[in-house]
C-alpha cells in the first residue's frame, strides 16, 4: 500500500494536537494543588517512569532542574532494585504511566506510599491501580495514538510532556526565578550569552576611535583606518558623544566631489548616533543594530564615550 507520507505526517500532527487540546481542559484546581504542595514542599522532586515515559521523565527533570526545581530522574526499573535508597523522606515523587497498570511503576508507587513519600500520579486512567496509590493526579487524556494502529507512545507522550513543562513553569514563576537565574544556569553556547552577555563584555576588546568637532578630513581617515571599526566617534571637551562618522559617510562626501580641503568632522558627522550602555545585554545591541540598520554601535558610561561595538562582535558570539 503507498503511503501518502505529507498526509500522514499531518494526521499524526493533529492526533497530538487534538491531545493536547484534551490536557489543557483537564487542568483543574487539583492541577493548581498539586504545584502549590511541590512548591511549599521546598523539596525535591523524583520523576520517575519505564520505556518511553522514562524519557519524557528524564526530559521533565531536565527542565525542573533549568528552572529552580531541584529534581532527580529514577528509572523505575532501578528502584525496585535499589535506587529507590536514593529518595529522601522529604521528596516528592511523581511516577510517569499512561495505562497507570505498568507493573514498574505501581511497585515503585508501593514502596513511596510505605515510606510515606508525597506521591504523584501522572496517569491517563484515574482508576488504575498506580492512580489508587497516589496522594494527587496529573491527568492526561485517554487519546488514540497516532500511529495506524494505535500503539505506538505518540499522542500520550506529547501530552506527558506538556504537562511537565506546565508544571514545571508554574513552579519556576511561583519562585519568582528570573532570566537572571536561568541564565547562570546556562553559562554556555548562544543561550547563555543572550542571557549574561553584556556590551562592556565586548567593547573593551577594541580600540576607542575618537576625534574632535573640528577633526581634519586625514584625522578623520586615520582614525577609521587606526581603529578598525569602520567608524569613528565625535565626541566634545568633556567626552560626550556629539555624532559618528563611517567610513559610508566619507565614500558619500567624496563622491559629491569639488575642493574638500577645509572640510572637519562637524560638517559630515551623523548627530545623535545610536548609543547603549556599557551595562546592558548584548542582545540588545542587536536589537538597536538591526532597527537602525547600523553596523556599529558607542557604548557610553554615565553619558561619556567609553568604546565602540561592531556588528562583527555581535555575530562572532552567536548573537545574531
Amino acid at each position: 500500500m503507498k503511503v501518502e507520507i505529507k498526509i500522514r505526517a499531518k494526521e499524526v500532527i493533529d492526533a497530538e494536537i487534538n491531545s493536547l487540546v484534551a490536557l489543557r481542559d483537564l487542568v483543574s484546581d487539583h492541577f493548581v494543588e498539586i504545584v502549590n504542595t511541590i512548591h511549599l514542599s521546598n523539596s525535591q522532586i523524583v520523576v520517575c517512569g519505564v520505556g518511553k515515559s522514562a524519557i519524557i521523565a528524564q526530559k521533565i527533570v531536565a527542565t525542573l532542574n533549568s528552572t529552580g526545581s531541584p529534581s532527580m530522574f529514577l528509572h523505575a526499573a532501578d528502584a525496585i532494585h535499589g535506587d529507590a535508597g536514593m529518595i529522601r523522606a522529604e521528596d516528592v515523587v511523581i511516577i510517569l504511566s499512561n495505562s497507570g497498570e505498568t507493573p514498574e511503576a505501581i511497585a515503585v508507587g508501593g514502596l513511596i506510599k510505605s515510606y510515606g513519600n508525597y506521591l504523584v500520579a501522572m496517569v491517563s486512567r484515574p482508576q488504575s491501580s498506580l492512580a489508587r496509590l497516589a496522594d494527587g493526579l496529573l491527568l492526561i487524556p485517554q487519546s488514540p495514538e497516532a500511529d495506524q494502529h494505535g500503539i505506538v507512545p505518540t499522542s500520550s507522550t506529547a501530552a506527558q510532556m506538556a504537562l511537565g513543562d506546565a508544571l514545571a513553569v508554574s513552579l519556576m514563576e511561583l519562585k519568582g526565578f528570573t532570566k537572571e537565574k536561568f541564565a547562570k544556569f546556562h553559562p554556555g553556547g548562544n543561550l547563555g550569552k543572550k542571557l549574561y552577555l553584556k556590551t562592556n563584555d565586548l567593547y573593551q576588546a577594541n580600540a576607542t576611535p575618537a576625534i574632535k568637532p573640528n577633526a581634519t578630513l586625514s584625522q578623520i581617515i586615520t582614525s577609521i583606518s587606526d581603529g578598525g571599526l569602520g567608524a569613528t566617534t565625535v565626541i566634545d571637551q568633556d567626552n560626550h558623544v556629539i555624532g559618528v562618522i563611517t567610513d559610508g559617510d566619507l565614500r558619500r562626501m567624496l563622491l559629491i566631489g569639488g575642493d574638500q580641503s577645509q572640510t572637519q568632522a562637524v560638517d559630515i558627522m551623523t548627530t545623535d548616533p545610536v548609543t547603549l550602555q556599557a551595562d546592558t545585554l548584548a542582545v540588545e545591541a542587536v536589537a538597536l543594530a538591526q532597527s537602525h540598520n547600523v553596523s556599529q554601535i558607542i557604548v557610553v558610561d554615565d553619558g561619556k564615550y567609553v568604546g565602540m561595538i561592531h556588528l562583527h562582535d555581535l555575530i562572532r558570539e552567536g548573537l545574531v
